[in-house]
C-alpha cells in the first residue's frame, strides 16, 4: 500500500519531522502528536492531559508534543506519516480508516448501536480490542478511542424531520464509500469534501448540509451557515488515537506501559469533557438561532435496512450480528 511515491506535501513534512518524530532530548523521550482539530476540542484538552500523565508516570523521561489544527496535514497526510514512521502519533476519525482497515466500515453504517450505552459496551469488548489493534497489518497500532458522540444531519435552509426531506440534499460526508452509501440509501445526494473546506462549500452552497455531533458543529461555526439540526443520531463514530507501529517498537515494554496507561486515563477523562461539551454545545447554537430537531429515528432505522442486507454473508455483516447480541 505504501510503496507508491508519497505526496509532495507528505514528502516535505516527513523531512521536517526527520528530527525524529520519537527522539532523545537530554535523556527524554518525545513523542509528537499532531492532529486536527481546534484546541477547544475535548480531545485536544484531553491529550494535554495525556502528555502531562505521560510525564508524571515516567518520571519526566516521557513527554508528548502536541500539533493541533492541521499544523502538519489533514489526517489521511498524518496517517502516511505514522506508516513511514515520520510522525509518532495522531488521531483520526474511524470513518476514513475504513481505507486501511475494511472491517471499520461497520462505524459508518447506521443504527448499528442502540444507543451511548451499546456503543461503549462495544468498544470495551473483544469486539472493540480487535478493531483497535487491527491496524496493525498497515503499520498503525491502536491505543484508544476517544468520544466522538453521534452523528447527526443538519442543513442550511432546509428541516430534515424524515428521509424524505434528504431528497435533492447534496450532504457532505467523510471520504468513506460506506457513508456514501448511507446518505444515498437515505434519499441524499452525498458529497465527500474535506473538513478545513467545508464551511466555504455551506456557505457556497456546493454542499446543502452535512452530517457531525454538536462539539464538531458548534465549534466550526457551521451553525453560522447551516440553521437546522436533526439529531438523528445515525452513526456512532469513534476517534482513534493512533501510533505507529514502528515508533512503538522502539520504545520499551516499560515506556509502552506508561503510555497505555497514560491514554487509558486521558480517554476516562475525554468521556466527561465530551458529555459536558455536547451539552453546551447545543445550548450555544440554539441561542445563536439554529432549531434543534428530535425526529422519530424509527423511519430512518428503517430506510436504511436494505443497506445492513447487502452485508450478510461477509465478516461486517458476521460484525453486525455479533454487536446485536451485546446486551
Amino acid at each position: 500500500m505504501m510503496k507508491r511515491a508519497l505526496p509532495l506535501r507528505v514528502a516535505v513534512m516527513a523531512l521536517l519531522l526527520l528530527v525524529g518524530s520519537c527522539g532523545f532530548e537530554q535523556s527524554q523521550t518525545v513523542l509528537k502528536l499532531a492532529h486536527t482539530l481546534d484546541q477547544q476540542h475535548s480531545v485536544h484538552r484531553a491529550m494535554e492531559f495525556m502528555d502531562q500523565r505521560l510525564r508524571e508516570l515516567s518520571g519526566d523521561s516521557m513527554r508528548i508534543d502536541i500539533y493541533p489544527g492541521g499544523q502538519l496535514g489533514s489526517e489521511r497526510e498524518l496517517i502516511e506519516l505514522l506508516q513511514i514512521g515520520s510522525l509518532a502519533m495522531t488521531k483520526v476519525s474511524a470513518s476514513p480508516m475504513e481505507g486501511f482497515v475494511p472491517e471499520l466500515k461497520i462505524f459508518n453504517l447506521p443504527y448499528v448501536f442502540r444507543d451511548s450505552d451499546h456503543f461503549w459496551k462495544v468498544l470495551q469488548s473483544d469486539i472493540g480490542r480487535e478493531l483497535l489493534v487491527a491496524g496493525e497489518r498497515a503499520r498503525l497500532r491502536g491505543l484508544g478511542y476517544f468520544d466522538a458522540g453521534s452523528r447527526s444531519f443538519y442543513a442550511n435552509d432546509k428541516p430534515i424531520h424524515t428521509p424524505a426531506d434528504l431528497n435533492g440534499l447534496k450532504i457532505r460526508v467523510q471520504n468513506s464509500q460506506t457513508a456514501i452509501k448511507m446518505v444515498n440509501t437515505l434519499g441524499g445526494a452525498a458529497t465527500p469534501v474535506s473538513w478545513g473546506e467545508l464551511y466555504t462549500a455551506l456557505q457556497q452552497g456546493v454542499v446543502n448540509g452535512a452530517e457531525n455531533n454538536p462539539p464538531s458543529f458548534y465549534l466550526s461555526k457551521h451553525y453560522e451557515v447551516s440553521k437546522y439540526y436533526t439529531l438523528d443520531e445515525h452513526t456512532y463514530v469513534p476517534d482513534m488515537l493512533l501510533i505507529s507501529s514502528e515508533i512503538w517498537k522502539k520504545l520499551n515494554p516499560e515506556q509502552q506501559a506508561w503510555l497505555q496507561l497514560a491514554v487509558d486515563e486521558a480517554v476516562a477523562y475525554q468521556r466527561t469533557l465530551w458529555q459536558e461539551s455536547t451539552r453546551e454545545s447545543l445550548a450555544a447554537v440554539e441561542a445563536a438561532g439554529v432549531q434543534v430537531i428530535y425526529p422519530d429515528k424509527q423511519p430512518f432505522i428503517d430506510a436504511v435496512q436494505p443497506l445492513h442486507a447487502s452485508y450478510e454473508g461477509t465478516e461486517v455483516g458476521a460484525l453486525l450480528a455479533q454487536i446485536a447480541e451485546i446486551q
